[in-house]
This record gives structure tokens, sequence and C-alpha cells, in this order.
């Protein structure tokens, strides 16, 4: 009997796939810094890089282009986004608005099940910690984020919060690799469902702003150090 060919959505199915991964690998090469902010992504090499074929590589790009951090420009090509240090202030100070309105709006004491799931989220992210998984605490962190602001009750917020989650990624990502910053994160998660036990929502939005705040003063001072050793 020969084999059957593979259905229309199986081939579909094992393109979406192969691209997710162009798309997930690229990500992972800069926001882990890989490729350092204004470095040229030329298509040939990245598709030498990941085994993959022009289309994949282009879609990659475009994508990670409205993400933010990629830069496309007539006759320059793709290269990675370089932010200044007002850049990185202005956009915390909306990410920092949006967290504190989320969190304020989440109804306290919080349900049951939203605490066993940011629980069992908090549990991944620390096994994904101790195992040194990159992408495995990115992808956990990110989770365990969006759980949280999803109990505010507004999907376009949420939306708006992942947008600016994804737009600080090269800016907080180093600290997934530092142990002091990784150390303070994972307190503080605790510490959030902690409070999303109590009644104070202001203490829960503030924990939540002050969340975000070191791995915005390291970036600060990294790209601070840069231009002083230019």
């Amino acid at each position: 009997m020969k084999p059957q060919a593979a259905s229309p959505e199986t081939s579909a199915l094992t393109r979406e796939e192969e691209q997710a991964e162009v798309i997930h690998r690229l990500e992972e090469d800069i926001i882990f810094g890989r490729f350092a902010p204004g470095s040229r992504l030329v298509e040939d090499t990245l598709m030498s890089r990941y085994g993959a074929s022009r289309h994949f590589v282009r879609q990659a790009l475009f994508l990670l282009e409205r993400q933010g951090i990629v830069l496309r420009e007539k006759n320059i090509g793709a290269t990675v986004r370089f932010y200044s240090a007002d850049e990185v202030r202005q956009i915390y100070e909306v990410r920092e608005m949006l967290t504190r309105q989320a969190a304020l709006m989440i109804a306290l004491p919080a349900p049951a099940e939203l605490i066993e799931q940011l629980v069992e989220l908090q549990r991944q992210y620390c096994a994904r910690a101790d195992a040194q998984d990159l992408r495995g605490i990115h992808e956990a962190n990110d989770a365990f984020h969006v759980a949280l602001f999803s109990a505010c009750g507004n999907p376009y917020l949420v939306r708006s919060l992942q947008d600016y989650m994804n737009l600080t990624l090269p800016m907080r990502a180093k600290n997934l690799a530092d142990k002091e910053g990784l150390a303070l994160s994972r307190r503080q998660h605790e510490f959030m469902i902690e409070l999303l036990q109590g009644r104070d929502s202001w203490a829960l939005a503030q924990l939540c702003v002050d969340h975000m705040q070191f791995s915005k003063s390291d970036y600060l001072g990294r790209i601070g150090a840069d231009a002083r050793d230019k």
C-alpha cells in the first residue's frame, strides 16, 4: 500500500510550525543580545543561520518589526532596533501607566482559580529558572503576567500591555540570566500572589510597577556605559 500524501491541513501546520521556529530563534538572538542593537540583519546570513527560506526569514523580520524590535529602512535593510535613553524612559512611562491601571482593576480578593493558575505558572517559572532555560523563563514569565493582568477584565487593556511587554523585551531579557534580577523577580511574583488574596489594590499596583524597575535601570545603565566607552 502506498503511503498517503500529507493533507493540505497537515502541510500548512508544518509550515506554520517552521515559521514559528524561525521567529522564535530570531527573537531570541535579538532579545538575548546575540545581535546587538543597531546590528544589520542580512537575509542571506539569517537563511544560513536558521536553515530557512527567504520567505520565512522575511516574514519573521516583518513580524518582529511590528513588535518594535526590528527596524526596516529603505536602502539600509533590517537592523536590530536601538532605543535611546529618552525613548526607553518614555516607553516605560506608558507601560507603567497601563500596568498600574490594569492592577487597580483586578477585583480583590482574587478568585481561587486565578490564584491556582498563578501558583502553577510561578512553579513553571522557577523550574525554568533552576534549569537556566532562557526561553522557558521568558515564556513562563510573560504567561504569568498575562494571566495576572487578564483578571482586570478589559481585553483591550491587556492587549496594549502585551504590546509594550514585547516592545521592552530587548531591554529586560538580559535579566533572565542575571541571578540578582531573577531572584528579585521570583520574590515579587510570590508577593503578588499574596497580595491578590488580600484587599490592598494600591499595594498590588505599586508592586507591579516596581517589578519592572530593575530591568529598566539595568538597561539604562548598560546603554550609558556603551555611550561612555565610545
